[in-house]
């Protein structure tokens, strides 16, 4: 149903943007989408993922996800440049689009730890080497045999969702939890500091 109703959606822009059909749209039928709940693993069930993962590069990665509410290209992408590791802040430049932006966020400093563990194996820091030189298979090997193990399933989504009910517990407001994962046009933001 997500996969039609995409298609639909990508047909709608052409017909009604490009060829300035909107006749041909209007019958267009789009399918009721299931509701499928995100089970957002325990604190505790995050911790066994990480102490399972035994390399510096796995443990680094994994950090980055559940700390900074990046999604899983947006991490995958990230430049040494990208990161001042005084501030423990990231500016990723991923390819923005008109639903996903990529702003700033912050990691804590156990993912600062990890992520100088891993780094110190490098020979110099170039700023335009990618952070983490790995396909997105790399990460997946990894939680689906946890998954199989364990039977606790853990995803760079999942993480993803882990990070924004973990700044909701810990009382950030939305907006703030929204721009650390890329939900806020700047535009929105920069309002919000003038005001």
């Amino acid at each position: 149903a997500n996969t039609y109703a995409n298609i639909l959606k990508t047909l709608r822009v052409f017909y009604r943007d490009y060829l300035g059909r909107e006749e041909i749209i209007e019958g267009f039928k789009f399918p009721a989408r299931p509701f499928k709940a995100i089970i957002i693993p325990s604190k505790e069930d995050i911790q066994a993922f990480y102490q399972w993962l035994k390399k510096p590069l796995a443990r680094a990665l994994f950090l980055i996800y559940s700390t900074t509410g990046l999604r899983r290209k947006e991490v995958l992408n990230l430049r040494i440049g990208d990161i001042d590791f005084e501030k423990r802040m990231i500016i990723p430049r991923g390819n923005s689009s008109r639903t996903k932006k990529t702003w700033i966020t912050f990691y804590n400093e156990e993912a600062e730890k990890a992520l100088k563990k891993y780094l110190c194996s490098f020979q110099g820091l170039n700023k335009e080497e990618r952070l983490f030189p790995v396909t997105e298979i790399y990460f997946r090997k990894r939680y689906k045999a946890f998954e199989r193990e364990r039977g606790i399933k853990i995803s760079p989504q999942i993480l993803r969702e882990w990070f924004a009910y973990e700044m909701g517990r810990l009382g950030i407001p939305d907006r703030y939890v929204d721009a650390f994962c890329g939900r806020v046009p700047r535009s929105v933001l920069a309002r919000h500091y003038t005001d």
